[in-house]
């Protein structure tokens, strides 16, 4: 069984959810696409989320960073 070393800070799982890490997925690689295309990854990377949160995935990563992390590594 897996620990959480700082128990103030556990996450709350409903049974059976899966719980995606920080930093996933990661963009970064897609900087020297063009700008349209970046865009488009965006939208979809956004409607993936909604999609897995809709399945029951529980994100340690808020909405708003993540954003925030998609757009920087997009740069956008």
């Amino acid at each position: 069984m897996t620990t959480t070393p700082n128990h103030a800070q556990a996450l709350r799982q409903r049974a059976g959810a899966t719980i995606i890490p920080t930093g996933w997925p990661a963009y970064g690689a897609m900087q020297g696409q063009p700008e349209s295309a970046r865009w488009q990854l965006y939208e979809f990377s956004k409607r993936l989320r909604a999609e897995l949160e809709g399945h029951g995935c529980l994100f340690v990563e808020p909405y708003d960073a993540f954003v925030r992390r998609v757009c920087e590594e997009l740069q956008l």
